[in-house]
């Protein structure tokens, strides 16, 4: 409306000067320290890949949002690029909870994060490491890399190990890397090759980002060896997770088995696939049913409802 302040966006920087994540903080209009919620995405996306969505909405709502792209990806700095390292996306995820305890205007004791995807699987691991956090979201989280190989078929998992065996071979010849798909066809070679994968991811991609759809093929082996449910049980603060009842990326029996560990959990299953969470009427219910669980959180903390009712 018109005379209505609204939220506003800065990109951030932080990390180390050689290696910096590059993010966007949303400030919402409230004159009162909001909450904050950092979010990181999922397997080779950057926050362009609707990430800007959830943190509008967020914003809307009274709670500031620090959306972030790791290392080696987008406008991220750091090499070698395009390849996964759990450990440095782990470090990223520190990075940016130890930049938001310095962001003036918030409230640093409520904090808490949304991953979703493979930064679903690294939202179980941050949230076992900090029991300070207010809560946690893990969106159709990956759980299981053992399970996520299991559900491509063995001979479609085959597919990528030579080009893995030969980027293992490149690297340590400090030779120019072997790339596949981050996602494809399933005929492919790619990371992720189930049916609704490469029409999914496409839909997240604004059509004037330029977007890199390549990651080292050594990127696979930790991929297949992650294992981010195993740290539910280590979990203490209120965590919510939204789990497909069809994912073809994260399958959902291996899911649940994990994150029925979390002693403060809840469980909200949706029939959405992996990659409809993020947009149409899937993303509003699903969202609906976050806002709700991190209001709910936030005000527990504080004792006071001081978040805009808008959705």
């Amino acid at each position: 409306m018109n005379g209505v302040p609204r939220p506003t966006r800065s990109d951030i920087r932080f990390g180390p000067a050689a290696a910096q994540c590059a993010g966007w903080l949303y400030m919402p209009s409230a004159q009162d320290p909001p909450p904050l919620v950092v979010l990181g995405h999922g397997l080779g996306a950057t926050r362009e890949l609707r990430l800007d969505a959830y943190c509008e909405r967020l914003a809307d709502a009274g709670i500031a949002a620090l959306a972030f792209t790791y290392r080696g990806f987008g406008d991220s700095g750091g090499i070698p690029r395009q390849t996964l390292s759990v450990r440095r996306q782990l470090e990223d995820w520190e990075a940016a909870l130890a930049y938001a305890q310095t962001i003036r205007g918030i409230d640093t004791s409520r904090v808490a994060i949304w991953g979703s995807s493979f930064g679903g699987g690294h939202a179980i691991r941050v949230a076992a490491r900090h029991p300070e956090l207010v809560a946690a979201v893990s969106q159709c989280p990956f759980t299981d890399g053992y399970a996520s190989a299991r559900a491509r078929g063995i001979g479609t998992a085959l597919r990528t190990v030579p080009a893995m065996i030969k980027d293992l071979v490149a690297a340590a010849k400090s030779d120019d890397p072997v790339t596949v798909p981050v996602v494809g066809s399933p005929s492919s070679n790619a990371l992720m090759v189930a049916p609704d994968a490469l029409p999914g991811y496409s839909a997240l991609i604004p059509a004037e980002h330029k977007f890199t759809n390549e990651m080292t093929a050594r990127s696979a082996f930790q991929v297949i060896t992650y294992r981010p449910g195993r740290a539910a049980r280590q979990v203490k603060v209120p965590i919510l997770f939204c789990v497909s009842r069809a994912d073809s990326v994260a399958p959902t029996a291996a899911t649940l088995k994990h994150v029925r560990n979390a002693r403060l959990g809840k469980i909200e299953m949706f029939d959405a696939g992996h990659f409809d969470f993020y947009v149409g009427e899937h993303f509003e219910t699903v969202f609906a049913s976050q806002l709700a669980f991190l209001r709910q959180q936030f005000e527990r903390v504080s004792g006071v409802s001081d978040l805009s009712d808008t959705t």
